[in-house]
């Protein structure tokens, strides 16, 4: 039997490599340790700091080592509770949400525990597959278009749900979108929020660029499917604060099975999430006056600097929709298609292996993100620039963020852009 079972896992992660996001920052480390020129927009990290009452709040705990709860920090759960109450009109409560070291983790446990077929929109974010391949879950990719404006159509979900209509299913939902940067409308919410409804369908609401909703007005899917949809969140775009690892589920009260189904796997594996990080995102999910300006200011640089970056990929011939929040841009070059099969170039990943050798601009395929490798895709993060300076420099005021500021203080993205419409033209 354990012979089996040995197989059974190697059948299921054979194949997997790194994750594509961190294999990119991998290669771009080693070009620039040996010299090389490298602009770096394949790693979605925010370039922005740690808000500074978050950081003092870290030093001021920094001398808690004690185990905390599995299910989180009683006060952090109340501030998740409260912050999406205020923000998504949602009636939670602190019994309601569960901390993690990152929401990947938490991802990977709700696979783990729920056993469902899950069902995944393309593009989609690099971990989505390959966690559910680890675990062995049925995946149904649900492949939009560029004339959709890469958005899920509740005829899309329909159509994967009458096959079988009672089987269980998760669909995972993220938006604003990594990685085209775009995002539903309510309308659009409310609509497939029907659709789920009707068939059952638990929706995963990755939530985690919300607060980067270009004009601050993110609204979630919870809002109208408040019994069915878990909402995803945490530190590490909107707060800059990545590598903290925090993360956070909040359910609705009649899926508390499963939050405690997820502790009890959270127990016997991570057990617990950092206490100092912990006690320092009470401060972050309190939203101070100081973090509002701090959003803001992000928000008003990342809009403008998407134009710039619509802008320079027009001019290099890519089909790309705009960008509606957070810090990527997913263009189609497939209208220079004839072009680049000159030049021995006929799918995403030759395209970005080129573009790097040839000028130094690290882009991840669409391959990565579940197209097909012949579609000439791919995915740019707009934020190789230096955030700590530009926050600095805008005293927090959004009045001084306007287009020549974020030129100035945003050079390398443009600079790589150009070099992108240059080498394709």
């Amino acid at each position: 039997m354990q012979k089996n079972l040995d197989v059974q896992l190697n059948l299921n992660v054979r194949g997997l490599g790194c994750s594509a996001t961190l294999a990119i920052n991998q290669l771009c480390r080693e070009r620039e340790l040996r010299g090389e020129q490298v602009y770096k927009l394949g790693l979605g990290q925010s370039p922005f700091p740690v808000p500074l009452s978050v950081v003092e709040a870290l030093q001021a705990n920094a001398w808690r080592k004690g185990y905390l709860d599995v299910h989180g920090l009683q006060e952090l759960r109340e501030a998740v509770a409260g912050y999406h109450n205020r923000r998504h009109g949602l009636s939670s409560a602190a019994q309601d949400v569960l901390v993690g070291p990152g929401s990947k983790e938490l991802m990977f446990l709700l696979q783990l525990v729920y056993y469902g077929e899950v069902l995944i929109p393309t593009p989609a974010w690099v971990s989505y597959a390959p966690q559910a391949s680890i675990i062995g879950r049925r995946i149904h990719f649900l492949h939009t278009t560029f004339e959709e404006g890469w958005r899920l159509t509740p005829e899309h979900l329909e159509r994967a749900c009458q096959e079988d209509p009672g089987r269980p299913r998760l669909l995972v939902l993220n938006y604003p979108d990594n990685p085209t940067g775009m995002t539903y409308t309510p309308d659009e919410l409310r609509s497939l929020a029907q659709t789920a409804r009707r068939f059952g369908v638990l929706v995963l609401s990755d939530e985690i660029y919300g607060e980067l909703h270009f004009q601050g007005a993110h609204v979630s899917i919870a809002r109208f499917y408040p019994e069915g949809t878990i909402l995803s969140s945490g530190l590490s775009k909107w707060c800059g604060a990545g590598g903290w690892r925090l993360g956070t589920f909040t359910y609705p009260r009649d899926l508390a099975w499963l939050r405690q189904a997820m502790a009890a796997a959270a127990s016997e594996t991570y057990t617990t999430t950092s206490a100092p990080v912990q006690w320092a995102a009470v401060t972050a999910f309190e939203v101070g006056t100081d973090i509002e300006r701090y959003l803001s200011v992000s928000r008003a640089f990342l809009r403008l600097l998407a134009d710039e970056v619509q802008q320079r990929l027009n001019r290099a011939g890519a089909r790309v929709t705009p960008c509606q929040g957070g810090f990527y841009s997913f263009p189609d070059l497939g209208d220079r298609r004839a072009a680049l099969a000159a030049r021995g170039i006929t799918t995403s990943p030759e395209l970005c292996t080129s573009l790097l050798q040839q000028t130094g601009v690290a882009t991840l395929p669409g391959r990565d993100f579940g197209r097909s490798p012949e579609e000439l895709s791919l995915r740019l993060a707009f934020v190789d620039f230096n955030g700590t300076w530009a926050m600095a420099q805008s005293d927090l005021e959004v009045t001084r963020v306007d287009a020549a500021f974020v030129r100035e203080h945003a050079g390398r993205v443009l600079t790589a852009l150009d070099r992108l419409a240059d080498w394709v033209g």
